[in-house]
């Protein structure tokens, strides 16, 4: 009994490789382009109901951090440390959760380790 190679094996593989390779590739660009673009935005959280309020970057860095007068009590400083870390904690998970969003787009769902 002869063995039956089927057609697509053997032939045009090199070809399919550099499909393969350039698709990786945009692939990678438009990675790094989205990247580049969330790093550049801006992130914003409130805690306590508007009395404190952080932006943060794409970069995960403050920017600005607004705290109202209400919200400072002598009294019950721990109440205003919370709201701070509260605040700052949402707007990073708002960075991440954008970041995984979008990345999903372009990878189609896949997990790539080390990229996001």
């Amino acid at each position: 009994m002869k063995a039956r190679i089927p057609r697509n094996i053997g032939g045009g593989g090199a070809q399919n490789m550099n499909q393969m390779i350039k698709q990786a590739q945009k692939m990678q660009d438009q990675i790094t382009e989205l990247q580049e673009d969330i790093e550049a935005r801006e992130f914003s959280a409130t805690a306590g109901g508007g009395a404190v309020e952080v932006v943060l970057t794409g970069k995960k860095t403050i920017k600005t951090l607004n705290i109202k007068p209400e919200a400072v009590d002598p009294e019950d400083v721990e109440m205003l440390q919370d709201l701070i870390i509260s605040a700052i904690n949402e707007a990073v998970n708002n960075i991440e959760a954008t970041t995984e969003n979008e990345m999903g787009k372009i990878t189609g769902g896949v997990s790539l380790p080390g990229l996001f």
